[in-house]
Order: structure tokens, then sequence, then C-alpha cells
């Protein structure tokens, strides 16, 4: 087996707030290999937090420990400010779930892309215009010319989604972090992003934590499922084997979403147990 590009080990992120600790992730570990890698919970599970965990993006109320947190041998929680500069964008990307928010509403969506090659690569600007378009045409966007020099509230949702994956992966990263990406779109969009995303991936063997808190996307998306609950992971489990789910949270999970195949005139309520905070990781 080959040795893993990110290994975490006892993760723990702690909000100090008003006189209040809220410790939103509780001891998460997990290695990850070239494979798409979910994580999957409720809203409030500590998912998202994990995932700016790694690019060392938490709020300054957060105080972020961990026994191990190494990418490629660095110890990204004793490197400076400076080194993470360098690795985020360059070696770790990170897509966010909606471009509205994400994008520079000032700046023209190709010159957004074009910056973030120049900021990791020495390119002169005609260059980094060049390879922007080139990553416009490989997020399947068919007049790259004319969106290249639109402004983000000129772009649809799924258009200004592939602009964020372009812009995200123009560096070639070697691990990307998607943070729900397609929850802004509706279904016939959101496959055509995560195909996109995936032959994106699978070209250039990156590996991917894929945040998301849609079971049956992920199940035939992902290789590999990571469960949160509470912000501790409850479950591991091949993605191929999600419906085999062992643990009454992940049951209750998948029995809360509503089938075709096997309609029912009231869907499942969630449980959520007390034991379940300090109970083992079924694996």
């Amino acid at each position: 087996m080959s040795e893993p590009i990110l290994s975490v080990r006892d993760l723990n992120i702690r909000f100090h707030a008003a006189g209040r600790v809220t410790h939103a992730v509780r001891g998460v570990s997990f290695d990850i290999r070239n494979e798409k890698l979910a994580i999957v919970g409720e809203s409030g599970s500590g998912k998202s937090q994990t995932g700016r965990a790694l690019m060392r993006l938490s709020p300054p109320v957060a105080r972020v420990t961990a026994e191990r947190l190494d990418f490629q041998g660095r110890n990204l929680l004793a490197a400076s400010e400076r080194d993470m500069r360098r690795i985020r964008g360059k070696d770790i990307a990170m897509i966010l779930q909606d471009p509205k928010f994400s994008l520079n509403p000032l700046i023209r969506v190709g010159q957004q892309i074009s910056e973030a090659y120049r900021t990791h690569h020495r390119a002169t600007r005609r260059e980094a215009r060049q390879k922007a378009l080139s990553m416009l045409e490989n997020v399947h966007i068919r007049d790259p010319e004319r969106v290249y020099d639109l402004l983000p509230h000129e772009v649809s949702g799924g258009m200004g989604q592939r602009v964020m994956i372009a812009m995200m992966l123009i560096s070639e990263p070697k691990m990307i972090i998607a943070d729900e990406p397609t929850s802004a779109l509706d279904v016939t969009v959101r496959r055509q992003v995560l195909s996109i995303l995936d032959e994106l991936v699978a070209r250039s063997g990156a590996s991917l934590v894929f945040i998301s808190h849609d079971l049956n996307l992920v199940a035939d998306f992902c290789d590999r499922v990571l469960v949160m609950y509470a912000g501790r992971v409850v479950e591991e489990i091949a993605a191929k084997d999600l419906g085999q789910a062992r643990h009454p949270y992940t049951q209750g999970l998948l029995q809360s979403l509503p089938r075709l195949d096997a309609p029912v005139a009231e869907l499942a309520v969630l449980e959520r147990r007390p034991e379940w905070l300090e109970g083992p990781t079924f694996a």
C-alpha cells in the first residue's frame, strides 16, 4: 500500500467565544491516499471545520490541536503562515460551495483564474491568460474567450462552479478539498459538474476530500466514506458498501433519504443518542 499523502491523528477543534468552549471536532483520525474520500454528516457535524483545518483556515476563535497533521511529510500545524501560503492553492486547493460568495464580484472571472496561476508560477499575463483559457476548456465551457471577460454575476450557478473548479485546479494541486461544491445546483447541473470534477481529478492524479451531506451522491462518486456525528467519526466504510453500514447513525441517515424504488408514507426520523459521543468507530 502506498504512503498516505495526508495523515491526520486525533484532530480536535475547540471554539472559544462568549465565555464558552464548543468542542466542534473531536479526535478525528484518517489517512488519504490517491483516492476520493467523502466526509458526510448533518449540518454542524464538523465536516467543513475538518476540511478548513487541513488548510489552516480555521477562524481566530478556534483552537486546533492534533497529534499529527502531516501533508507529504510536512507538519501543517508547525508550518509558518508563509509556508502555508505556498501550500494553499499550489499543493492543496479548496473548492467552496457557492461561487456567488467565493468569486470577487468586481473582477472578471478569467482574470481571477489567471491570478490564481500567477500566484504560484512565474508567468507573464499572456501566458497566464492562455493557461486560464485552456482550463476553461477543460471544464467544458463552450466559449472560453467570451466567458473569460464576464463578471461573476453574468454567469449561471453551474458555470460559476466550473469557473471555481478551473481556478482551484489550474495550479495542479496534489490534493483537493471540495466543500459541498454542488449544494447550490439543481440535480442535472450537479451531475454535470461532478462528472467534470471526476474527469479532472482522474487526469491529474490528485487526491480528493469530498465534503457532503448527500449519501446517495457520495456512494456513486467516492471510494471511501467517513461518517461524522457531533464532531467525531462514527463509521468508516467503502462507498460501494454504504448500503450495508453498521452504525445506527449511518443507518438512520440512509433511512431518512427518499427512494423511488422503495416509497414510504413517512420518512424515518433520525435518532441522536448520547452514547454515540464516546462509542467506538465502526470500520
